[in-house]
């Protein structure tokens, strides 16, 4: 809005002001008395603008974009911490229990045992918050004696971890409380505070899906993949611990029968041939074929919550192939075994399977 109010643009107004029979070239007295004037209007422009920016919902970041939206009830989500199935074996390879609150390393990464899922199978909390205790798996390492352990491994992701939410997904959480009220248990209601427990990436909202008062909740985990049946489980007694009795128990309204799933993953196996630059090799550009489309299925499962269906399209996946390093040509691409688009059910989302490229 002041980007117009330069040091120059300011001078040179202040000058215009001055009388012509005064000496008002560079290096004059008038000249010399303006010019820090100038220097700190136009600063002081500068900052005028930028402060404007921070007092509204879209041009809002940090500090200032969470005291706008805190004025609707929304807070910015912190980092989570990811919830892992650990396994434990004694010298004889059968399951062992092992303490509760006894702690684990693998790398720089340390895990808490915080509860029993069954004989030699613990719940470990990560000690980091974030996406970085959902990546590792394998051998985990006893920080202090445990009688009668052998060997230790971090298994599946039971709630993954969460970074801390971004000024954008803080955004677009703002808009929809304002846009769209939660209200008695009307889908806005249902996705909200769902969306805002631990471990969810979002969910979908199915009314009356099977007779008056049933709502059926389909989530995603917080890294958009199939959650695990911790998860749902975490999620159902959350809503409605009594499952479908409509007693009003948890977070959903009296009367409502609440059944919580979890998406289905659907793997998708691509077949595609491409023409290569002089000199590249199938093996050279192999992983980062990969790595594109396992992008482009990444962006599909991010937007699930907000489309009736996902569909995965041989076009995006060509059009994406075509920007790998020594890629001339793409042609005759299947997904699992079809020369067409894989339309998934409401329910689905696509998960990469094998990749086979010829040349």
């Amino acid at each position: 809005m002041y980007e117009a109010f330069t040091y120059s643009f300011i001078l040179q107004r202040m000058l215009d002001r001055v009388s012509d029979d005064v000496d008002k070239r560079e290096g004059s007295v008038i000249y010399d008395a303006l010019a820090p004037a100038a220097a700190e209007l136009s600063e002081m422009y500068a900052q005028l603008d930028v402060n404007q920016a921070l007092l509204f919902a879209d041009t809002a970041t940090g500090e200032w974009l969470e005291r706008r939206t805190a004025e609707f009830g929304v807070e910015r989500q912190p980092a989570t911490f990811a919830q892992r199935q650990g396994e434990f074996f004694g010298s004889n390879g059968q399951l062992v229990d092992v303490p509760l609150q006894s702690r684990f390393a693998i790398d720089d990464l340390r895990y808490t045992v915080t509860g029993k899922i069954g004989t030699g199978h613990f719940t470990l909390t990560c000690e980091t918050a974030g996406i970085v205790g959902n990546q590792k798996y394998g051998a985990l390492l006893p920080l202090a004696y445990v009688d009668g352990l052998a060997r230790a491994e971090l298994a599946q992701i039971l709630v993954p971890g969460e970074e801390a939410e971004t000024d954008e997904a803080l955004r677009a959480r703002y808009y929809s409380v304002v846009n769209e009220p939660a209200f008695g248990g009307n889908i806005a209601d249902y996705k909200q505070m769902i969306s805002s427990i631990d471990g969810v990436g979002g969910a979908k909202i199915f009314p009356v899906w099977n007779g008056g008062g049933t709502v059926k909740c389909t989530i995603i985990a917080a890294d958009w993949t199939k959650p695990a049946e911790p998860l749902i489980a975490l999620v159902q007694s959350a809503v409605d611990p009594t499952i479908n009795s409509g007693l009003g128990l948890g977070m959903a309204p009296i009367g409502h029968e609440v059944t919580v799933t979890g998406v289905d993953a659907v793997q998708v196996a691509v077949e595609t041939t491409v023409m290569l630059a002089e000199g590249r090799t199938i093996g050279q550009v192999q992983s980062d074929i990969e790595d594109k489309i396992s992008a482009y299925l990444l962006e599909l499962r991010q937007e699930w919550m907000n489309q009736q269906e996902l569909t995965v399209r041989i076009a995006q996946i060509e059009a994406r192939i075509l920007t790998v390093s020594g890629v001339v040509d793409v042609l005759g691409t299947k997904l699992n075994g079809a020369a067409a688009n894989l339309a998934l059910a409401e329910d689905e989302i696509p998960l990469l399977g094998t990749v086979v490229v010829h040349d």
